[in-house]
């Protein structure tokens, strides 16, 4: 029952701390997508690919003392920041299991900001189609968020980056 539990504790100490809700789904449906071995299902909401599911696994690991949440205010809105506290350090420690170059991974998403890697997930989410129907999807459901060309661009050199140091 927890071994997916393990795996979302295992993200934020590999991360040291993961500013923002939105942005923590992403670095999961990310490291999914790089065939990390995330189970959480994913759909397309408002900001990008969203997993309920890790909504709630979020919520009880915060409810049973392993993650510790903090929500602050900023600019007009409220901002949630998790880490890893001492219960889940031996939660993690007593019952964890090693994830094979998920760190590097996850230190790398977690130096980035919350809209490249929501630009970085919906492409992941659309990967499937050629890259320029993924531009106009990106432009059309996205248009708010204004990416560019060359956002788009550097969102497809950044995953090429992760892929190729997974290979290394």
């Amino acid at each position: 029952m927890f071994e997916d539990h393990l795996k979302v504790i295992t993200v934020i100490k590999e991360a040291g701390e993961v500013i923002g809700r939105k942005k923590l789904q992403k670095m999961i449906y990310i490291a999914k997508k790089l065939n990390f071995p995330f189970q959480e299902k994913y759909e397309f909401h408002f900001f990008g690919p969203y997993s309920e599911e890790l909504t709630l696994r979020v919520e009880e690991l915060c409810n049973l003392g392993y993650v510790h949440e903090v929500k602050e205010k900023v600019s007009g809105y409220y901002q949630y920041r998790y880490s890893l506290n001492n219960e889940g350090e031996g939660f993690l420690s007593s019952y964890g299991a090693s994830i094979p170059k998920l760190g590097d991974c996850v230190r790398s998403m977690n130096d980035q900001s919350s809209r490249f890697l929501e630009l970085v997930s919906t492409i992941l989410f659309f990967y499937h189609l050629s890259v320029e129907e993924v531009t106009e999807k990106i432009q059309t459901l996205k248009a708010k968020q204004k990416y560019t060309t060359e956002e788009i661009e550097e969102g497809y050199a950044y995953i090429n980056k992760l892929q190729q140091s997974l290979l290394q």
